[in-house]
């Protein structure tokens, strides 16, 4: 910088500038590879999951539906440990005193209810009881030791079907759009590849320069020393 050649000062800032670029870059090519491995691995296999889901709902719904009919005061009979209750109390109960005989840590099938298999098995980490509603998906609640409120707990389980299909569709219809943009970003070239090349292609120009005068400066300063010795021999003669 001292000797004025602006060529340094071009230099520094193009080298300042393309190492931005090449970062750029880099970044670009990491994210084109995570489109890549997005389309062809990770969103399908979200898809397919989400419709898997959707088809068990559908199951599921159409099941309970054909189901026996409640009585007047809204309750399906439940069957706990081969004993088919038709009263709320009765069955609320006998769900308490299986958990109460339960003895873990497997799960266990304890009965059925609105055309779904019940399953009872212990959360150690929670330290409570939870209830499996089985037939094409599993839906789980956790039990209290309240009579009714654990079939408040179940009806409300199985009820909520239709809600978690709704879910499960909108969350299709998200990675179903996400999947068609990465496919429409995927193999977009570095939008500031041309700049990179001119930029890069100037300063190799510029270190080729500049090393070169460096290396006449570095012949001329090893040739300085010996031009006293020459005007000796030249006095001698």
């Amino acid at each position: 910088l001292c000797t004025g050649d602006e060529r340094i000062k071009e230099r520094m800032e193009l080298d300042v500038a393309v190492s931005r670029l090449r970062l750029l870059k880099a970044s670009h090519m990491s994210q084109q590879y995570e489109l890549e491995d997005q389309i062809v691995k990770v969103l399908p296999q979200k898809i397919a999951a989400c419709e898997q889901r959707i088809r068990g709902f559908q199951t599921d719904i159409a099941h309970r539906d054909a189901c026996a009919a409640p009585d007047k005061d809204g309750f399906f009979p439940m069957e706990i440990e081969g004993v088919t209750y038709t009263e709320k109390k009765a069955a609320g109960s006998a769900l308490l005193a299986a958990c109460k005989a339960w003895k873990g840590p497997e799960t266990v099938n304890i009965g059925q209810y609105r055309g779904f298999t019940l399953e009872l098995g212990f959360d150690a980490f929670r330290e409570e009881y939870q209830l499996t509603c089985k037939h094409a998906l599993r839906y789980t609640t956790p039990l209290g030791t309240d009579i009714y409120g654990n079939l408040v707990r179940i009806d409300h389980l199985i009820s909520s079907l239709e809600e978690r299909q709704g879910l499960a569709q909108a969350e299709l219809t998200r990675h179903t759009a996400q999947l068609e943009s990465a496919r429409q970003e995927a193999g977009k070239p570095f939008p500031q590849e041309a700049e990179l090349a001119e930029k890069t292609a100037r300063l190799n120009e510029l270190n080729i320069q500049l090393n070169l005068d460096q290396l006449e400066n570095e012949i001329l300063d090893e040739e300085a020393p010996e031009q006293p010795e020459r005007q000796q021999e030249d006095r001698a003669r």
